[in-house]
């Protein structure tokens, strides 16, 4: 599965659970993750979509790095079957 099809599965379950998920783009600040998760409640995430089996930049793990200090959930998702579970995780922290 190519990484757009997850990315587009990634959205309508967010949808789907009452939330948004709007590309994110930081110019001049490259390596961030490409999708901000927005879920009822004041629950926020940031999601790096891959294709099957691929891992992160060294920078964007720098990013991942930062992000997580700073107190947000940060995600790789690299399998649809991954979405469900990370919803999950979102909404309970």
């Amino acid at each position: 599965m190519r990484e757009k099809a997850i990315e587009r599965k990634l959205v309508m379950a967010v949808k789907a659970a009452g939330g948004i998920a709007p590309k994110f783009t930081s110019p001049g600040f490259d390596g961030m993750p490409d999708r901000i998760v927005l879920l009822p409640g004041g629950h926020i995430a940031f999601v790096e979509v891959k294709a099957p089996g691929e891992k992160p930049r060294p920078l964007q793990l720098a990013r991942h790095k930062l992000l997580r200090v700073l107190g947000f959930k940060v995600y790789v998702l690299d399998d649809e079957q991954q979405i469900g579970g990370f919803l999950d995780e979102i909404r309970t922290t």
